[in-house]
């Protein structure tokens, strides 16, 4: 029998370990282009980008701070703080929507058609709406709350991971980005349930949405009804 309080350190060191694994991810992928950008002399970036950057390296930022605050007992803090958590998770909303739709109104596309592609940051986007504002439905249910705000983070370190430069990795291309995103998920999952002996309903349910979201958004992505939904949104 575990005692309750090493049970606690151990959840602990998990969602410490799950947010700066998150932010690793962040800056390999975007060091290049944004971080590290002056030492790397690429392209500059837009107003757009610049503010999407940043909102985005905030989110992950004050992630790691809550985790931090909770796990040294400052729960007051962590709720005060809950509040511009709630404002920083609108403006990652609206930024990378509108980022994306841009994005796909100027041509920019890893692979796809533009317009097909832009199901997948929309869609991130939606899953993101998803947990977050399910988790502060749930904030004083801290058992939901804290893993699906987990999963909110891990959800979206897709365009990161696809950034990341290892040749043989983008060789495989879109297929190699979102299987790690699932095991990465999959990862926080399986460590939560091995420790609990069972399977939290906010990871498994949560979890689902993320799993099943991507082949139900490159499925959507190529029906006339997608084209001509994004079509109206770009012009």
């Amino acid at each position: 029998m575990v005692a309750p309080a090493l049970r606690r350190n151990i959840e602990r060191r998990m969602y410490t370990t799950a947010a700066l694994v998150a932010l690793l991810v962040v800056f390999a992928g975007f060091a290049r282009t944004y971080y590290l950008k002056l030492a790397f002399g690429t392209p500059p970036l837009t107003l757009l980008q610049q503010v999407h950057g940043l909102v985005m390296s905030s989110w992950f930022v004050l992630f790691l701070v809550q985790v931090q605050f909770v796990a040294r007992g400052r729960t007051d803090l962590h709720r005060r703080l809950g509040i511009v958590g709630a404002m920083l998770a609108a403006a990652v909303l609206v930024m990378g929507t509108t980022t994306a739709i841009v994005g796909a109104r100027l041509g920019h596309s890893p692979g796809p058609p533009p317009l097909n592609f832009l199901a997948v940051p929309l869609g991130d986007m939606t899953v993101f709406a998803l947990l977050v504002g399910t988790a502060l439905w749930f904030r004083r249910r801290s058992d939901i709350h804290k893993r699906l705000m987990l999963l909110s983070c891990v959800g979206i370190l897709t365009a990161a991971i696809a950034r990341i430069p290892i040749p043989p990795f983008h060789g495989v291309g879109i297929p190699a980005f979102f299987l790690t995103t699932y095991a990465l998920v999959i990862s926080c999952v399986a460590y939560d349930t091995i420790r609990n002996r069972r399977l939290h309903p906010a990871f498994g349910w949560g979890a689902l949405l993320i799993i099943v979201s991507w082949p139900l958004r490159l499925l959507v992505s190529g029906t006339a009804a997608w084209l001509s939904f994004a079509t109206w949104i770009t012009h």
